[in-house]
């Protein structure tokens, strides 16, 4: 989604356009292989003149989530990470590898449960909307120190 897209959701749904929410949204899109929480977006996202406190970037990840324009994910490590959805990204999550050496987390792009959830869907009469799959492991670089 575009910034002009980002803008007009904003304005669709009543909120105000504020240079905060702007920046965030920025600094999400600029990085959209990473899963980072609150804490690390404040650290990472670079400040010019306008302050921005963690009170504010909770409250902007919690509008982002209320627009269904970003997601939480929990990797067991004890903080909430984000993530912006793509513009063709809602329909199922993609599945993580997490690394329990250094803590990466790796995107695994294709749905590998797609076979499953068909056979769930017709065995179970039941309709799924979504899943979420987290494979523990070491990744290559700590597999090979």
């Amino acid at each position: 989604m575009s910034q002009s897209s980002f803008v007009e959701k904003l304005k669709k749904n009543g909120y105000k356009v504020t240079k905060q929410r702007k920046d965030i949204y920025e600094f999400l899109v600029s990085h959209p292989e990473e899963h980072m929480s609150a804490e690390e977006i404040l650290t990472n996202i670079e400040k010019d003149d306008s302050y921005l406190g963690l009170a504010t970037i909770y409250r902007t990840l919690q509008l982002f989530l209320d627009m269904g324009i970003a997601i939480k994910h929990d990797f067991d490590d004890g903080k909430s990470r984000y993530e912006l959805l793509l513009e063709n990204d809602n329909s199922h999550n993609h599945h993580h590898l997490i690394c329990q050496s250094c803590g990466k987390i790796i995107e695994v792009a294709s749905d590998l449960m797609e076979d499953l959830e068909k056979e769930i869907e017709n065995n179970y009469n039941f309709k799924i909307k979504n899943h979420t799959v987290k494979i523990y492991g070491i990744c290559e670089e700590c597999k090979n120190k």
